[in-house]
């Protein structure tokens, strides 16, 4: 009993081994992706229960649709959890794979085995034997048929479409998938994306029917906001077209193949009508029931024809489809001034309505869309400009659903025509909110309610311009790719959404569309003719993002792909710059929508010189460019284009600033893009701090546009300017970022007075009120308030630094980073300071917590930590 005895005591005397698990698994930092090629890498998080404990090895399995095992790496001693490369055989395209991980900590401790996941495998250009098929031109959206027969018993069956246009997938009567607007917005000419269906559970023993519908989409509809015959058709193909292509794999080893080809059949049905500016038109009484189902009967359809368009341009889907995300419900019915019926769902948003109704046979519902009523309550769609933006439901008499599902509109209002009064039954009204389905990653709260409405701003304005492409508007003719917006908010978009593969597929059209002298274009995908390239801010999107994506999630394959497009972009800019070092040429767009004083007799516009921008945005690509270089080991680049740089930084000064630090542009964004990038020696900062606070404090507001506003807080924080920077954060007038959160407003608009404080509405011909742009003050917010920074790329170490000020009682910002959640929560109670800090397994941080005589530095690993200091 004795010996028994002292043994539990031994036992209970030493440390529990700490438990460690595995969890999130992805492939090419998606979770389950469809369609993977070549090798893909794999990633996954870690999580422990003993603080500062890292991962010391890994260990993956990669295991084929037959269970059996096709790529073991052994134990590996590394530390590394981030995009870990497939090294073993080949996959074999259009296949289905499992995957696993297992881990172990500093103490050698191991996880169990995590939970299989699993990816399909896509087809290589030669693995496509179905044809092109080609329906009949025309205003409706034509139905595509065919029908195969399963004769044994199925292991794996996977199906790849694509179309000229968009398209929706059917399989048996059933819409295939949850996606919409497939194929997406590619540069089609260069890069047409195809997506990969498990199906196996679709299909049926005997006979089965697939089929899809297709409409214009992008491909198709005009694009641009001038000269329709000019701008209708931006690709080389005029014609809507399907290819589809099912590898069945049966239980016996076997495989059959079926595909689009000449048997196919087509008809017209109920969408009459369809693109993206102006809406669709839906008649009920011209569905075809059952029209995707083996026993349909399409004796009266017409064949098919077949076309030759090859398979040279075709790309598996490598981010994000558009998804259903959010549904919301009627707020309110209104009826306006001019006795319009208009239905408030109490946010601004981008997807579609969906109206439950029955009506009488024939009866027509139009429904318009609007981001706000004018300064008397009515209905307002002057700054849709040409776009229409509206859905008609013709009614069959049966009780259904009415949605589009070809195109997608910015509202926050409907109007109702077709309807009475007394009919409508708001329940019977909701509006789903659609965008690509990127992972939620970041959230952000404080004590300041309008700084919390100005964060859901930011994150609606995130959902409504990330629909398959980065737009700058999503409402009116126009909703493209503009390179200038989307380099802003790139930043901001990784801490609020894991935006890895979006921005990936984007950057390849950016390369596809570039210039072959080196200009990137302003929109991506381009429409030719329509605008230009080479625009300083704009263009820089092509070094700006890809190093951004990297540093928030630390895998180099970003720049492996954009490396070559990054170049030509700065060695074009050294071109044109020559011997002097000096970019001076060329129209630019400059600070666009900067502070603007009608007859300005004062001279008090925001007017930034437009070659100091070229210089600063010259030497920020060079030197991102040189920082590539270095990450993939291209030393000899990496030195020249350190050099470019050092001698751009060398002609700023000479040519644009005086000895005491004043700017050819007294301008806020002139000091502000200096100072954010580096432009002057050391000992010449604080003048240039100094000239630009003076700016704040003249105006008592900014003044910046798109150049100068994503960068100016943080160069104020950044030269120990805090107060200032949180004074023009909370400025309620106009212009500042709370101006809009005083007038209602739910996302982050255009221009800094969209609407006037008398809600009268400018009439300038370009006035959205769903604008991303301004909205990056987000990382401002994230990275310096709240003080959560990657310290390495990805965020292996951390920085958290936080910034109190502006009156702010506590402010929270919680991240989700490769490497698990990042929180700093800090709370202000008179001069006591808390700080609340999470930092995830396999990681380090430095803290630096403010006190009374400046930060105390802190450094330490994963878990939770309390600190508090005197202020």
């Amino acid at each position: 009993m004795k010996k028994l005895l002292a043994i539990l005591f031994l036992a209970a005397a030493i440390p529990a081994a700490a438990k460690v698990n595995v969890t999130s698994l992805k492939v090419n930092h998606l979770l389950e992706p469809t369609g993977i090629t070549g090798n893909p890498s794999f990633s996954w998080i870690g999580v422990s229960d003993r603080k500062c404990d890292l991962q010391s090895a890994y260990e993956i399995k990669v295991y084929d649709v037959d269970g059996r095992t096709v790529w073991s790496t052994g134990k590996v001693l590394s530390d590394n959890s981030v995009a870990v490369k497939y090294e073993g055989p080949a996959l074999k395209s259009a296949s289905r794979y499992t995957w696993h991980v297992r881990i172990w900590d500093s103490e050698g401790n191991a996880s169990r085995w995590s939970a299989k996941q699993t990816f399909l495998t896509g087809l290589e250009k030669d693995g496509w034997m179905a044809k092109w098929i080609v329906p009949p031109m025309s205003e409706a959206s034509p139905l595509l048929r065919g029908t195969f027969t399963v004769k044994k018993p199925v292991k794996c069956a996977l199906a790849y479409f694509t179309a000229h246009g968009v398209y929706e997938p059917f399989l048996n009567g059933a819409k295939v998938g949850e996606s919409f607007m497939a194929p997406g917005y590619t540069s089609y000419n260069h890069h047409l994306m195809y997506q990969t269906y498990d199906i196996t559970d679709l299909l049926h023993r005997g006979d089965n029917a697939v089929g899809a519908e297709l409409s214009r989409g992008w491909y198709l509809s005009m694009m641009g906001w001038t000269d329709p015959a000019q701008y209708r058709y931006n690709f080389k193909e005029q014609q809507w077209a399907l290819l589809a292509q099912i590898v069945i794999t049966y239980k016996d080893g076997t495989q059959e193949i079926v595909g689009t080809d000449d048997s196919w059949k087509t008809a017209t049905g109920g969408v009459l009508h369809s693109t993206i500016y102006d809406g669709e038109t839906f008649d009920a009484a011209r569905v075809h029931q059952g029209w995707c189902t083996a026993s349909f009967n399409d004796a009266a359809w017409t064949p098919v024809a077949v076309a030759e368009y090859g398979y040279d341009n075709l790309a598996p889907q490598e981010n994000e489809p558009v998804k259903v995300e959010q549904t919301l419900d009627a707020k309110g019915l209104i009826v306006t001034p001019e006795g319009e019926l208009v239905i408030d769902f109490g946010q601004n948003l981008v997807g579609s309505e969906v109206i439950t109704f029955a009506g009488r046979p024939g009866q027509e519902i139009t429904v318009s869309h609007a981001e706000v009523l004018d300064e008397n309550g009515n209905f307002y769609t002057h700054n849709l400009r040409s776009a229409k933006a509206q859905s008609k439901y013709i009614c069959d008499g049966t009780r259904r659903e009415y949605t589009t599902r070809f195109t997608f509109y910015g509202f926050r209002f409907i109007k109702i025509e077709g309807i009475a009064q007394e009919d409508i039954n708001l329940d019977d009204f909701k509006a789903q909110v659609r965008f690509s389905d990127m992972e939620p990653t970041g959230s952000f709260v404080c004590s300041d309610g309008r700084v919390n409405q100005l964060q859901s701003n930011i994150q609606w304005g995130l959902r409504g311009n990330f629909v398959d492409v980065p737009t700058d508007c999503p409402q009116r003719d126009e909703r493209l790719g503009w390179t200038g917006d989307a380099e802003l908010f790139a930043r901001t978009a990784t801490f609020n959404r894991g935006t890895y593969a979006f921005y990936s597929k984007w950057l390849k059209d950016l390369a596809f569309d570039q210039w072959p002298d080196g200009q990137v274009t302003d929109i991506v995908p381009m429409v030719h003719g329509l605008v230009g390239a080479g625009h300083v801010g704009w263009a820089d999107a092509a070094t700006i993002i890809p190093w951004t994506v990297y540093m928030a999630y630390g895998d180099r394959q970003i720049l492996e792909d954009q490396y070559e497009s990054m170049k030509r972009w700065v060695d074009y800019i050294v071109g044109a710059a020559g011997d002097s070092f000096l970019w001076n040429t060329g129209w630019h767009y400059g600070d666009w929508l900067a502070f603007d004083v009608d007859n300005d007799v004062a001279g008090r516009s925001s007017v930034t010189y437009v070659p100091l921008l070229q210089q600063c945005h010259f030497a920020n690509s060079a030197t991102i460019m040189a920082d590539a270089a270095r990450v993939l080991g291209r030393t000899e680049d990496e030195a020249y284009y350190r050099n470019v740089a050092a001698r751009a930084r060398e002609a700023f000064c000479k040519s644009y600033m005086t000895a005491d630090g004043h700017l050819v542009s007294h301008t806020q964004t002139a000091y502000v893009v200096a100072l954010a990038y580096d432009m002057v020696p050391e000992d010449m900062r604080p003048l240039l701090a100094a000239n630009l606070k003076e700016r704040v404090d003249s105006y008592g507001h900014i003044t910046t546009g798109f150049l100068g506003t994503s960068h100016i807080t943080t160069a104020l924080t950044a030269c120990g300017l805090d107060e200032t920077a949180y004074k023009l954060l909370l400025h309620e007038g106009y212009p500042g970022w709370l101006y809009p959160v005083t007038m209602g407003a739910t996302t982050i608009w255009e221009r800094w007075n969209s609407m006037m404080p008398d809600r009268t509405i400018p009439d300038n011909g370009m006035n959205s009120f769903n604008h991303y742009s301004y909205g990056a003050i987000g990382d401002w917010l994230y990275r310096e308030a709240a003080g959560i920074k990657e310290a390495e790329p990805g965020f292996k170490r951390i920085c958290i630094k936080p910034h109190p000020g502006g009156g702010i009682s506590f402010m929270r910002a919680e991240q989700q980073t490769p490497y698990g959640k990042v929180v700093s929560l800090w709370t202000l109670e008179g001069n006591k300071f808390y700080l609340e800090v999470e930092i995830p397994f396999n990681t380090t941080v430095e803290i630096y917590l403010p006190s009374a005589d400046g930060y105390r530095r802190l450094v330490t690993g994963s878990g939770k930590h309390y600190l508090s200091s005197e202020m």
